[in-house]
């Protein structure tokens, strides 16, 4: 039994030997003590070099992580680790090793290499905070952390967790230390940025692609950061939430490589470290120069401090600069005298004149500057592959330690230090010392071994006789043989004096060697292999030993074996073989470790016989423990990590007293005695008590949460869309109120039950919080949980609640038990549900603990609903969470053995256990409280013991009651406590008197108690005192109050254990009977009183029961299929009958005389009995399955019988005889009771997802007209009836938790009673008619699938609603170009080319002409070096709303367009822009705030929501100065619909257009997302704040209106309810605007608007426009409110109208646009203005006195704007585009000066030379020209049926060409007047015409084609012109084409889906600009004939750029969208001469 313990004694980490140098950097730095901090497997080590003494901080060591990743490239130790995942052992797997110079060996035989199967190793990521006393580190694993911990006391300061996966690559503190950067080891290699302090992430994004090395800070900059790594180095801005990176621009400074370190500086400046030794300066985003050959090979590490930088390299070499980066001294650690070949540095700190160096080699330096050439080797330890071999010398301190590195190493135990070392030629396995300590033994991994001298490293021998590894070796204790284990399943044995001559060989194994070991004679040798087996031989010759009997009084020298009956119990149940790798015996201690491959070291008592011993376990390690041994005089441990090369040394301490644990210092005990992974924990601990068995068997998880009915019903709906329905009935005019509520959940729950304030009473049953009056005997309900509330809490000042509960995202709800009103939900990090709750002493923190696995503990911030703290509570249940009532940051949990005490870091919780010592055992503990001190605490264990605490250690304890203590509650001085016992017992402070007792008996029941106790000495589950009193909550479901004096009152009682079925009203009285499993029959009062009046006792539990129509006889159905009859006034016995095997389900007498009863049981019968006769005188027969409701009817004739196989079957009564009747006569048979749940008459009552859900219960009014319903998923529904149809609409209930089972109304109607079957409750609603409504919230309407009639339709909604969003970065050809694109085309040959003809360098031909004609500039030309924005005509109306918004009183608008925001001054037009969205802006609004005056929030497209840069974004500037003030990216996938502000202008609401339609509340200036849920499965228009309310906003949309609430981190929504006003329906809503007292206004599709007062419809505006009410503004200084509709214009009405502050009252504006029809988008009113966007793109002010209308801004409606022309000499332009419209442009007056309406979609427009004339190419293939001056047709013609694509004059004004889609181009003779005849057209044009250009003579015509060729044509023959010489010599007139050698560099390399659509070259002749389909305006050289020619980038144009031109004189260049339907114009600024 012994080693069913784990053993007293205990390990203690005294020294690390090693560092981890190898794939890490930037891992050592000294501290502000002048200590060296550095990490090593899964330690950081604090070193101080004066004392030499080490520090540990061991918190990264929670749970056993996996990993198997790649490292990074440049180590060239390993390139891969293993990737075995699970229980594999290390033995198993073997990576390969890219080493070529290792042997490989045969795989036979597996234990060669470890697989890092990675314990939470310390991973790649160091960083010191600014101070220099905290660090922060990162780890390797699944679930991996960050912790930032303080290099004084090693104790954790926070936990950083839940974000980062696979691993952390690095990390770095912010100049002033308040925020941490860290990078994943994901795929993404994710940035985040951390509020470390908090625990909480500010910002996170994709860090790159490929592997990042190195991140930091600028510390010259603000919110600016570097990362860099493989091939990129990039620059992060961080604002708001958003990281968003530039890539540095390496240009031609320096080739593109990897970046392996880098450090900022001032100005801007960052230098970095390359692979190939040079030093990158980097200014601003730019390489601007290289410092080469800074060091020869990959610079590894950079460190920059107040003298300046140093740097370390692979070649060995530090560097030392001063702050610009001059070189100040070279130290070269290869040539000193500690250095060696091949030495690299990989990590290096500079602080003053001295320096710390870490090498791949796992070596410390200290350099001091001035003796640089004698370095001091602080720390050396293996590297290189893995470590095995460990051998202790058998006299003295000494271990011997050998890798694959090749080195065998000898410690000094006692000084800490290396004093020997020697390199072999082959990788070390195993090492042995012989007896006497002169030999010492080394076994290799090529199969030989070798003996060497130990005094000085000598070698004796070298014997190869095998060709596998030798792994294990042993001496003989008489020193005589060697054995040698071999990977060959054999061992040899050589005799010593004889040197080493082999003198026998093992055979008997089949796997290779694993351990030996000696008896104590040297005459037996035992093995174990790789298969687990044990072998025994005789020495010295071998031969194996069978005879169990010969072995079984051997003593065996050392125990070093796995395997044995003396070590059966240091297997884990269900372990691999192959799972632990070494153990060590020691015999006197009587104890044993093992090294395992989860990297833990245990310590087991020896022997240790049965399996699942306990032990305690030490971890430190990162992956496998490959070896471990015991020093020569037991006084030391050592343990040797395979993969992280360390060896550990732990001091042994012997069992000790408690008075020596109090010492142990702090982090040591957290690691101290951690055996609850041992398997056999109840082993040593009393049985459990039945009641606390009982509780950790439940199981709370539901077959379906509430939380997923949306999602299955809209699954369901999907399928169902086929079949059509009828249309349904309306619900029901009546409605119920939940009145009472018998019942009390004590079973499974404790310390749930409290006095509030005021002295009401608050407790939880089933989904109900009940506040409970006992004075006026009333109750109040918070019903805002859908499933079984679990726990409860009250807050310190007894106001607020705190309720958790079941569900698979369960929620806690904080709620005032005044209002009844939630005050904040939390949610997001609970699983399956909640079971405790506590708040802080000062009532601002909320801890709860959840029944997932491993029953997390959060930590929270109940009223900003943020989550501060979580960790992993216990593998067991946890009963009690408790926090300090003196710390907030500290708390107590208590449950399944299990006492933790936690105090918060950071983000996690640091939690030590309970320290028992040898005062108690390990118990059960049912309750906590702190005493009278922040150290005191106390807990009431499962044996009835009081456990008194001091800090974590068990100081006493105290019997208290007989069985367990369930609750325990403190006083001021003293404490009460409950058990099983039923005993209250009240204590003095310190539990030494039990001052009084109370025992709960039914003698001490005062007369005024509501009820009657069930039984004496009930379970005591709660106790809580108030008021005078003692409250007590009980299992058996009973409120008592004891009074100090001793009377004890029942207020509140319900039924027990079990699921309550059974339910019967009385036919005359106000009484209700209910019948259960807990085997009572209760009677219960409805009237006043509320209680119970009478309870049986019953031998079964029951099911059903009912009274007879006179109400004196009770009939009840028990469970083993006997009935019994009882007088109902005394519920005696008057018979009983046994004829049923199974339960009676159902059980009803006949109506009128009660004559017959009907008895149904689950056999499928029905008895029939005749009750004056006692006889059965009939059995209804025929049912397939068992029986769920029976109704009689109103003659007692016929009965009608519902089956659980779904039937519905008729029986003729008596006899009992079955009946078929039609479904259509059901309904005219008149039933005496309709329970039924099928038939036609209740068809609707089934819900969409009848498949997962049972209606289980229905009871219809007497007047027939409502019926109630129960079902499975606890809710309570009333229908019309009957009802029809399938998904009837309904009013629906939520309180009952799970399955109602059954509901019955009173025989008056006036209330209906349900019960809960597994809640235990029954629930008692009183009944309000149709028309009687008290002002309180309203019931909910509901239905399962939406209303049939459609929202509504209008042609601009159904547009929008299905508008598909692209974003620039995944746009696509707006043009079906095909063929090759230019820069991938073969160069043809030149003639000259083709006939070899080769020309001189120098010509003396005469000179080549200019390309380009140049005119209209100055004499000098003069370069483009830049485009600024200037203007932009456009504005987006046709999808967006409320975009227009009033700035500065009035004197400037504020609007979108593309992606820009524009900020236009009324007065002037002047404008100017927001520039910074990186695609299309969709909405766009105004904080009203006086405090955030200017301040505007506009939300864009986007992608997937990954926090990239391409994921949608609200930005949130200043509309003055255009700064960004806060990027929000979001989870909204495709793109941001609707932006609104609160109130309080601190908030803002964002509406995603995913397809959840997702709400998102944001707090803008942190960054931070308070609340997200989905808002509807149908497309949300918009979304705003209630103007008065940080709290409350209105969505709508799609047949859609909901009105929120944000409660802490939770969303609330309640849908709007019609039914007040008869025939309203559901429409399309698509505008909301506000009135006072919580009236809500919203506009429809139908032009009807809508007036909500608080979510109830109450009166319908019609028509208040004569089509969709688009945009409504609420005016906050005079509560007036704007409207904006679809009119056409007429003298009364208007498509603008400004109401009353009630919508009563009206005046109309008429818009003077001279369009047919009006669309208002946008409204918005000023100081005696109204500002209009329209749909069709027009600004307009409208004045309030005169009416008179302003347009300020004008655009196109529709595009793509195709034609586009500027005036050859005027700064004017022309736009045509697919709106029909041309439209001509002032760039000086800043204004649109005509319009022509063509009628016809226009494509292309043209300029004649003089400007006098136009010429428009239209869709349909029609051209027309008009004169300027009149705009009159001067001649139109339609030659072709398709487009027009471009059209041109020729430069002399004869010609006009034409080219269209059909391949043509044709051209006309204007000479000839306006007739038009074509006189000639181009032949073999491959492919639709793009662009054309005229020479300069008009003599040729060049066109650009839609296969990417481009032909050049004579004009006016149409020849096609093949001579490419005569081609080079033509100078053009002009040059728009996309194609040609001469603009070859235009092409990017990014051009697979898009193209570059336009481009125009300047009339200087010199400059090229673009426009593509990624929407970017290009600046380039002309010409530019390279591939991928440089250019400057100008963005804000949506995807596709369709047209670009240059005006005259170069000054401007006009760009055209496509998506956008904008013109922007761009200034040049030209290069100075």
């Amino acid at each position: 039994m012994a080693a069913r313990s784990a053993p007293n004694c205990h390990l203690r980490l005294e020294w690390v030997y090693g560092y981890r140098g190898h794939q890490c950097r930037n891992n050592l730095y000294y501290t502000a003590a002048k200590e060296i901090v550095y990490f090593v497997a899964g330690v950081g080590v604090v070193y101080s070099p004066r004392e030499h003494r080490q520090k540990f901080y061991r918190g990264h060591s929670d749970d056993i992580i996996r990993y198997g990743g790649q490292e990074p490239p440049p180590s060239p130790a390993r390139a891969a680790r293993g990737v075995c995942a699970g229980l594999s052992s290390c033995r198993e797997h073997r990576p390969r090793e890219t080493r070529s110079c290792f042997v490989q060996n045969p795989p036979s035989h597996p234990r060669q290499t470890l697989t890092a199967s990675w314990r939470s190793s310390l991973s790649l990521g160091l960083a010191l905070h600014p101070e220099r006393v905290l660090v922060a580190t990162g780890q390797v694993g699944k679930e991996p952390y960050i912790c930032v911990w303080d290099s004084y006391t090693v104790q954790t300061v926070s936990v950083l967790k839940d974000v980062h996966t696979h691993g952390i690559a690095c990390l770095a503190f912010d100049i002033d230390g308040q925020r941490l950067v860290s990078v994943g080891l994901d795929s993404k290699n994710v940035v985040c940025v951390w509020d470390w302090k908090r625990g909480k992430m500010l910002s996170m994004a994709p860090g790159h692609t490929d592997r990042i090395f190195d991140i930091s800070w600028d510390l010259f900059q603000p919110n600016k950061l570097v990362s860099c790594g493989v091939k990129h180095i990039k620059f992060w801005s961080l604002c708001g939430n958003a990281l968003t990176p530039k890539r540095g621009v390496f240009g031609k400074t320096g080739d593109l490589q990897t970046i392996l370190c880098l450090a900022c500086a001032r100005d801007e400046l960052t230098y970095s470290g390359a692979l190939n030794g040079d030093i990158y300066v980097w200014k601003g985003i730019n390489l601007t120069r290289t410092i080469q050959g800074a060091h020869t090979a990959g610079i590894f590490s950079m460190n920059a401090c107040e003298e300046g930088f140093a740097t370390g390299g692979r070649d060995g070499c530090i560097r030392l600069w001063d702050l610009t980066f001059k070189p100040i001294t070279v130290i070269d650690l290869r040539e000193t005298d500690q250095g060696y070949k091949g030495l690299s540095v990989r990590s290096v700190c500079w602080r003053g004149d001295h320096i710390l160096v870490g090498t791949q080699d796992s070596e410390i330096f200290e350099i001091v500057v001035h003796e640089r050439n004698k370095p001091f080797l602080i720390m050396q330890g293996h590297c290189e592959g893995e470590l095995w071999a460990l051998a202790i010398h058998p006299t003295k301190p000494l271990a011997v330690t050998g890798s694959d590195d090749r080195s065998v190493r000898m410690w000094s135990l006692v000084d800490h230090a290396l004093i020997a070392r020697c390199n072999m030629g082959e990788p070390i396995r195993c090492a042995a010392v012989n007896v006497d300590g002169t030999h010492l033994a080394l076994g290799m991994k090529d199969g030989s071994f070798t003996v060497l001298r130990v005094r000085d490293m000598t070698e004796v021998i070298r014997i190869k006789d095998k060709k596998e590894a030798v792994h294990e070796l042993k001496y003989s204790p008489d020193g005589t043989y060697l054995a040698v284990g071999c990977n060959d399943s054999s061992v040899d044995i050589y005799g010593v004096a004889q040197r080493y001559k082999k003198f026998g060989e093992c055979v008997g194994s089949l796997s290779f060697i694993t351990h030996l070991d000696w008896s104590s004679d040297s005459r037996y040798l035992q093995t174990n292999d790789g298969n687990g087996k044990r072998h025994f031989y005789r020495m010295p010759g071998g031969k194996e030993v069978t005879n169990k009997e010969e072995i079984k009084g051997v003593h065996w020298a050392s125990w070093t074996c796995v395997s044995g009956l003396e070590v059966n119990g240091i297997w884990p149940k269900y372990s691999d073989i192959n799972d632990i790798n070494s153990v060590d015996g020691n015999y006197i201690a009587q104890v044993l470790v093992t090294a395992d491959d989860y990297g833990i070291v245990k310590l087991f008592r020896y022997p240790c016989l049965r399996k699942g011993a306990k032990f305690k376990k030490y971890i430190g390690h990162s992956a496998h423990v490959t070896n471990v041994r015991w020093s020569h005089d037991y006084q030391w441990v050592i343990s040797i990590g395979g993969a992280d090369h360390s060896v550990f040394q732990w001091k042994f301490i012997p069992e000790r007293k408690l008075k020596d644990a109090l010492h142990i210092a702090p982090q040591e005990s957290l690691a101290d005695s951690n055996s609850d992974d041992s398997d056999s924990d109840l082993s040593d601990v009393p049985e459990l008590d039945s009641e606390i068995e009982q509780e950790t068997q439940l199981t709370y998880r539901r077959q379906v949460y509430k939380e997923d009915l949306p999602q299955l019903k809209e699954q369901y709906k999907e399928k169902q869309k086929s079949g059509t329905s009828k249309r349904r009935e309306r619900a029901p005019g009546n409605s119920i109120r939940l009145h009472f509520v018998h019942g009390y959940r004590g079973y499974d729950c404790r310390s749930n039950l409290f006095y509030t304030q005021i002295g009401e009473i608050v407790y939880h049953v089933a989904a109900v919080g009940v506040i409970y009056n006992r004075q006026q005997n009333t109750q109040r309900f918070y019903l805002g949980h859908d499933d079984d509330i679990l726990c409860l809490a009250i807050h310190p000042v007894r106001d607020y609640v705190a309720t958790g509960q079941v569900g698979r995202d369960p929620s806690i709800h904080i709620w005032d038990t005044e209002t009844i009103k939630p005050l904040s939900i939390l949610k997001g990090y609970h699983q399956c549900g909640v079971c405790a709750v506590d708040f802080s002493a000062d009532g601002k923190r909320l801890a709860s603990a959840g029944i997932d696995d491993s029953h997390s503990i959060v930590l929270w911030d109940w009223k900003k609903g943020e989550k501060l703290s979580i960790a992993r509570g216990s593998k067991d249940k946890i009963f009690v969470v408790k926090m300090n009532p003196y710390v907030p940051d500290k708390l107590i949990t208590a449950g399944i053995k299990h006492m933790k005490f936690w105090h918060r870091a950071g983000g996690g919780l640091i939690g030590r256990k309970g320290y028992i010592g040898a005062l108690g055992k390990n118990d059960t503990m049912m309750c906590a409280v702190y005493g009278w001190t922040e150290e005191m605490a106390f807990s009431g264990t499962s044996a009835g013991d009081v456990c008194i605490w001091r800090d974590i250690f068990l100081v006493k304890t105290v019997k208290a009651h007989d069985g367990p203590v369930f609750s325990m509650y403190a006083l001021e001085k003293g404490f009460i406590t409950g058990g099983k016992d039923g005993v209250v017992a009240l204590w003095d402070d310190s539990f030494e008197r039990c001052l009084k007792t109370y025992a709960i008996k039914r003698a001490a029941l005062a007369p005024g108690s509501k009820g009657l106790l069930l039984e004496d000495n009930p379970s005591i589950r709660a106790i809580s005192l108030g008021h005078g009193h003692i409250l007590v909550g009980t299992k058996n479901g009973e409120i008592l109050e004891v009074d100090k004096s001793g009377p004890i009152t029942l207020l509140v009682q319900g039924h027990m254990d079990g699921e309550v079925w059974g339910l019967a009203v009385h036919p005359y009285l106000p009484i209700c009977a209910t019948v259960s499993d807990d085997k009572t029959l209760r009677i219960w009062d409805l009237s006043p009183s509320h209680c119970m009046l009478a309870v049986r006792k019953l031998r079964k539990g029951g099911r059903c029961c009912c009274f007879s129509p006179d109400g004196k006889v009770l009939a009840v159905g028990l469970n083993d299929g006997s009935f019994l009859m009882a007088n109902a006034d005394t519920l005696e016995d008057l018979v009983s009958f046994h004829h049923r095997k199974d339960i009676i389900s159902d059980i009803r007498f006949s109506p009128g005389s009660g004559k017959y009863l009907a008895v149904a049981s689950h056999d499928s019968f029905i008895d029939i009995y005749n009750v004056m006769s006692s006889k059965r005188v009939g059995i209804c027969k025929g049912a397939t399955s068992y029986i769920t409701h029976i109704d009689w009817d109103i003659r007692g004739k016929l009965l009608q019988v519902n089956t659980g196989a779904k039937e519905q079957l008729f029986f003729e009564a008596p006899r009992g005889k079955k009946q078929t009747i039609p479904s259509v006569e059901v309904e005219k048979i008149g039933w005496a009771s309709w329970t039924s749940v099928l038939g036609l008459c209740c068809e609707g009552i089934w819900p969409v997802i009848g498949e997962v859900t049972d209606v289980t219960a229905s009871c219809l009014t007497s007047d027939k007209m409502v019926l109630a319903t129960g079902d499975d998923l606890g809710f309570v529904k009333l229908f019309r009836y009957p009802a029809k149809g399938k998904c009837g609409k309904f009013k629906r209930y939520v309180a009952h938790s799970t399955h109602v089972t059954n509901v019955r109304w009173t025989y008056d109607d006036s209330m209906l009673v349900t019960l809960g079957g597994a809640d235990m409750s029954l629930m008692v609603w009183t009944n309000e008619m149709e028309g009687y409504r008290e002002k309180r919230p309203c019931d909910s309407e509901e239905s399962d699938i939406d209303s049939e009639e459609d929202g509504g339709y209008d042609s601009d909604v159904t547009r929008e609603n299905e508008i598909s969003y692209t974003i620039r970065a995944l746009s696509t050809n707006i043009r079906p170009m095909f063929g090759i694109k230019p820069h991938l085309q073969q160069k043809e040959p030149s003639v000259d080319e083709r006939q070899g003809i080769v020309r001189p360098p120098v010509s003396r031909a005469p000179p080549q002409p200019e390309k380009l004609q140049t005119n209209n500039v100055g004499k000098k030309k003069r370069p483009i070096e830049d485009l600024v924005l200037e203007l932009v005509f456009g504005y987006r109306g046709r999808d967006c709303r409320n975009n227009v918004h009033y700035l500065n009183d009035g004197d400037d608008i504020i609007y979108h367009t593309a992606s820009i925001g524009i900020l236009h001054n009324v007065a002037t037009g002047t404008q100017s822009f927001y520039q910074e969205h990186n695609d299309d802006i969709l909405c766009l609004t105004v904080n009203q705030h006086p405090k955030f005056i200017n301040i505007v929030a506009t939300g864009q497209v986007g992608d997937l929501a990954d926090m990239s840069a391409t994921a949608p974004s609200i930005h949130i500037w200043d509309a003055i100065n255009k700064q960004t003030l806060s990027i929000l990216r979001c989870y909204h996938s495709k793109g941001v619909c609707s932006v609104s502000f609160s109130a309080t202008g601190k908030l803002l609401l964002s509406v995603g257009l995913d397809p959840e339609h997702t709400i998102t509340i944001w707090r803008w200036q942190e960054g931070a997302k308070i609340a997200s849920r989905a808002g509807h499965n149908q497309r949300i228009f918009v979304a705003e704040f209630r103007p008065d309310s940080d709290s409350q906003f209105v969505s709508v949309g799609v047949k859609h209106v909901k009105f929120w609430t944000l409660a802490g981190r939770a969303l609330l929504s309640k849908k709007g309810l019609l039914r007040p006003l008869e025939d309203a329906r559901m429409q399309t809503m698509l505008a909301v605007a506000f009135g006072a007292s919580n009236l809500t206004f919203t506009g429809t599709i139908s032009g009807d608007v809508c007036v909500w007062k608080d979510h109830v419809l109450c009166r319908i505006v019609a028509r208040a426009h004569n089509g969709p009410v688009f945009a409504m503004y609420t005016t906050l200084r005079d509560g007036l409110i704007v409207t904006g509709g679809k009119e056409r214009p007429s003298k009364e009405g208007g498509a603008v109208k400004l109401w009353d502050q009630e919508l009563r009252r009206c005046r109309a504006f008429r818009l003077e646009t001279g369009q047919g029809t009006d669309c208002v988008r946008s409204v918005c009113r000023g100081k005696g203005k109204i500002l209009v966007g329209t749909r069709n793109a027009e600004i307009i002010e409208v004045g309030e006195k005169n009416a008179a209308c302003n347009i300020l801004v004008n655009g196109h409606v529709d595009g793509p704007i195709w034609g586009l022309v500027t005036h050859p000499s005027r700064d004017f332009f022309l736009s045509a585009a697919e709106d029909g419209t041309v439209r001509l442009w002032d760039i000086a007056d800043k204004k649109m000066l005509n319009k022509v309406n063509l009628g016809h979609a226009a494509q292309t427009v043209c300029y004649s030379p003089e400007g006098d004339m136009v010429a428009i190419g239209m869709k349909n293939g029609e051209f027309i020209i008009l004169l300027v001056s009149s705009l009159k047709i001067w001649g139109k013609k339609r030659d072709r049926r398709c487009t027009i694509h471009d059209i041109r004059f020729s430069p002399d004004s004869r010609f006009l060409a034409v080219g269209s889609s059909e391949n043509s181009v044709d051209f006309y003779d204007l000479t000839l007047g306006p007739t038009l005849n074509r006189i000639s057209y181009c032949k073999d044009i491959p492919s639709f015409v793009i662009q054309m250009d005229f020479s300069a003579d008009s003599r040729y015509l060049q066109v650009s084609t839609g296969c990417y060729k481009r032909h050049v044509y004579e004009v006016p023959s149409g020849k096609h012109l093949m001579d490419q010489a005569a081609i080079d010599r033509i100078t053009w007139a002009t040059w728009t084409s996309i194609l040609g050698d001469e603009v070859m560099g235009i092409w990017s390399r990014h051009a697979e889906r898009a193209n570059v659509n336009c481009a125009c070259v300047s009339h200087s002749g010199i400059s090229l600009v673009t426009g593509d389909d990624f929407g970017m305006v290009k600046l380039f050289d002309f010409p530019c004939p390279e591939k991928f020619a440089k250019h400057k980038r100008f963005f804000g144009h949506s995807p596709h750029v369709t047209n670009i031109r240059f005006t005259s004189g170069d000054r401007h260049v006009i760009s055209a969208g496509g998506d956008d339907c904008s013109l922007f114009v761009w200034k040049c600024v030209h290069m100075p001469h």
